[in-house]
């Protein structure tokens, strides 16, 4: 690599890491989600602005899309970034599904969150599936990623946003978080097994689809079910013997070849890395009832400081480079995505707290929240379209449609807290907000 080259890749990285870091603050000051502006810092580096404004420069800069150094260094930090998201959002699925919670999140995990999958399961084979696939030509991964992308919720944008708020110690809180925390692992199972079946419609032909397709099936379940199961007390286990001098002496080392070896044991098994991270989060802190975040909170809270600096708005930014609205934008596709999932998701979220017991603005409340799409709903897009499953108008939709469900819920719950009215009648308003006490991610 000559210095020239190194020379435009270090510009490239003070770029994306300065303009996500310095839009992320500005959005935060506008009472916005810090990923609309990490977003908006790509885009504007991206084709739809600085690309088509000095295209050369640009991809002198950023690369040309080829295998020249700097796309593929930027691709791996772009992958790195998104790893490191999805491993805070799995270490952050603890101590969230406590007792006084049981029913509602039994009603909304059995109601407000399979109504809108399966009616996006009925409906997608009705809709023109061409204007939505990608390369791999699957039609069952695209039926399968829409109805992922109609009823996901996002882990980490609502706990920034409960952060940032001040109430991230509430039951409303909890309440939410616990049921995002079980749905998204059988969401992101579900993306898996899309993936699986595109890779296996690109790979094999005729008879040899249904046989490959049965293979990665069963490796992602295998895979699952260990990580769920198996390795959370064994983690815990090793991490405690005396001859791990890693978790004895340098826990952030531990904790990264934890990563490291989930990821790279399911790049063999060919199960969406994403979705590893995620449960490798999960796996180091000994699962949902675990105390080993507590043992893990310095190393974890500087893992997670460095990421949300560095790697997360690196990932979010590339994700706006690649928003081309040039040529990859349709307004129509994304008013009616935008429109009738959010209608699917808070009819179906607002009949599930209605029969849990809530009333009026709870229902209100809580139904906005979980149509909230944020980080999910990007990595969704993301990965489905790195994998060919879909195309570049619908990961523009997806990913818009989950920036703009984010900035509608952190605005509408600041307005609620800003009016005194309480998350949950349950709770009261008089101490509802606490300043933040602990870092959380993006």
């Amino acid at each position: 690599m000559s210095t020239d080259t190194v020379g435009s890749l270090t510009l490239a990285l003070l770029l994306l890491i300065a303009g996500a870091n310095l839009f992320g603050q500005l959005a935060a000051l506008l009472r916005q989600p810090k990923v609309v502006g990490e977003i908006a810092a790509g885009i504007l580096l991206g084709p739809s602005l600085f690309g088509l404004l000095a295209p050369d420069t640009a991809a002198r800069i950023f690369g040309d899309g080829g295998d020249d150094p700097a796309t593929v260094v930027i691709g791996f930090l772009y992958h790195l970034g998104l790893l490191l998201l999805m491993f805070v959002s799995g270490a952050s699925a603890r101590n969230v599904l406590g007792k006084e919670n049981w029913k509602p999140t039994a009603w909304i995990l059995g109601l407000g969150t399979p109504l809108p999958f399966f009616l996006a399961l009925a409906v997608a084979p009705l809709l023109p599936l061409e204007d939505f696939m990608g390369d791999a030509g699957s039609e069952p991964a695209v039926i399968l990623v829409f109805a992922v992308a109609t009823a996901v919720t996002s882990i980490p944008v609502i706990t920034k946003i409960f952060y940032d708020l001040g109430i991230l110690h509430t039951r409303f809180a909890s309440l939410i978080l616990g049921a995002a925390v079980v749905e998204d692992i059988v969401l992101w199972g579900v993306l898996a097994l899309a993936t699986a079946i595109a890779s296996a419609t690109v790979a094999a032909g005729g008879d040899a689809l249904a046989e490959t397709v049965s293979v990665h099936v069963v490796a992602n379940g295998l895979y699952v079910l260990v990580a769920m199961t198996i390795l959370p007390p064994l983690l815990r286990r090793l991490s405690r013997a005396r001859w791990n001098v890693l978790a004895a002496h340098t826990p952030i080392a531990w904790i990264m070849v934890v990563v490291l070896g989930y990821v790279s044991v399911a790049a063999a098994l060919d199960v969406t890395l994403a979705f590893a991270a995620f449960l490798a989060g999960f796996g180091i802190v000994g699962g949902i009832k675990s105390t080993e975040h507590q043992r893990f909170r310095v190393p974890l809270e500087a893992i997670e400081h460095v990421s949300a600096a560095v790697f997360i708005p690196i990932y979010f930014a590339v994700v706006g480079y690649r928003l081309d609205f040039t040529k990859g934008f349709s307004p129509v596709m994304l008013i009616a995505f935008l429109l009738g999932s959010s209608a699917v998701v808070l009819l179906s979220t607002g009949l599930a707290a209605r029969l849990a017991g809530f009333r009026r603005l709870d229902i209100v409340n809580l139904a906005v929240t979980c149509n909230a799409r944020g980080g999910p709903g990007i990595v969704l897009a993301s990965v489905a379209f790195d994998a060919g499953i879909i195309n570049a108008p619908f990961f523009t939709t997806l990913v818009l449609t989950a920036v703009l469900t984010s900035q509608a819920c952190g605005a509408w719950l600041d307005f609620v807290l800003r009016k005194g009215w309480p998350l949950l009648s349950s709770e009261g308003a008089e101490e509802q907000r606490k300043p933040p006490h602990q870092f959380v991610p993006e």
